[in-house]
């Protein structure tokens, strides 16, 4: 009898990516609104994505099962 396959968290399938070494990437927060208040600079820099750290590297891994 076959086994049931863990699904992947889709949530987190829409949030995290994996990139080609294995490592997880993420978009920064506080930047979907009130940026009036912040620099363009700091503005700027959030747009761009970053290495998850890898204290939670692990726990999110086991969610995106189908990676």
């Amino acid at each position: 009898m076959a086994k049931n396959k863990m699904k992947s968290h889709r949530g987190a399938m829409k949030r995290f990516k994996l990139t080609g070494t294995g490592k997880v990437k993420r978009n920064r927060a506080y930047k979907s609104h009130k940026t009036a208040k912040k620099t363009p600079k700091r503005v700027m820099h959030l747009r761009q994505a970053t290495v998850l750290t890898h204290a939670d590297t692990k726990r999110i891994k086991s969610v995106l099962v189908g990676k």
